[in-house]
């Protein structure tokens, strides 16, 4: 099997690029760098793994989820099928935290997956502290190993929480909370490419209208966060005129919505005000 047989395998079951994704399997399997195998694309590579890999990504699982591991933020995080696969688009949230945090935050992550936004920001940002909260404790478990591969575990703390109940003990208060939480509609399920399936259903959609674990972010942050502490939260491209509301429901103030590199409604960013007219 040649270079070239690998993209003409991922080109027949319409992976659009084909060519990158190749070349990442091959360097995975056979160690070699990206200029070594443009130079031999056309001669066989034997490496253990390689085969079933092809076979793997011919079925349409994601390539992050066969490689175990992929960037975030210039950061290499391991994956599993246990956790959702980081995406560029929340790097949005996650360099406008950085801008904006003071300085010792203390940091809420909820709905953590892979624990990329908390863990990326604690990297960068070595004055704070996070506390992750994920549903599920294989997935926790994945964002402990995550925090000590990038040497942050001694200020990331993971816990076990459902962010629709009370998970924060009265009087624990954050000055930020950030999250990434499920949002895809039961309908848009639908119409999602077929690698969607392979990651945690609970991670995309709440089975319903894409709001109820988004309710359950603001309605912790109403209560956990400082006065004049923030919010930042990621949501669907066609949720911002909706989320909005919601935040204003919960008397949130300073809000407004942050675009990602495609130009598409993605975080919102809002304040808790020094005083919440008792929510």
């Amino acid at each position: 099997m040649t270079l070239l047989d690998i993209q003409r395998r991922l080109r027949a079951v319409g992976i659009e690029e084909a060519a990158w994704e190749a070349r990442l399997l091959a360097a995975r399997y056979t160690g070699l760098s990206d200029a070594r195998l443009l130079l031999m694309r056309e001669e066989e590579l034997t490496a253990p793994g390689l085969e079933e890999a092809v076979r793997r990504r011919e079925g349409r699982e994601p390539l992050q989820y066969i490689l175990g591991e992929w960037s975030f933020m210039g950061l290499s995080f391991a994956l599993s099928p246990d956790c959702l696969i980081p995406r560029p688009d929340t790097e949005t949230l996650v360099e406008y935290a950085l801008r904006h945090l003071p300085k010792n935050a203390r940091v809420a992550d909820l709905c953590t997956g892979s624990g990329c936004i908390g863990i990326a920001l604690a990297h960068y940002r070595p004055d704070i502290t996070v506390t992750a909260v994920d549903l599920f404790p294989e997935t926790a478990r994945m964002a402990e190993k995550n925090a000590c591969r990038l040497g942050v575990a001694d200020r990331v703390a993971v816990i076990v929480g459902d962010v629709t109940k009370e998970i924060f003990p009265p009087g624990e208060t954050f000055d930020a909370i950030v999250s990434n939480p499920p949002y895809i509609t039961i309908e848009e399920m639908q119409t999602l490419a077929p690698e969607l399936a392979f990651e945690p259903r609970a991670a995309l959609t709440d089975e319903g209208d894409g709001l109820s674990v988004i309710r359950g972010v603001l309605d912790t942050a109403s209560r956990a966060l400082i006065p004049g502490g923030r919010l930042l939260m990621e949501f669907g491209a066609a949720q911002g005129e909706c989320v909005t509301r919601m935040a204003q429901e919960y008397s949130f103030s300073d809000i407004h919505i942050l675009k990602d590199a495609g130009g598409h409604d993605r975080v919102l960013a809002a304040i808790r005000p020094a005083k919440s007219d008792g929510l």
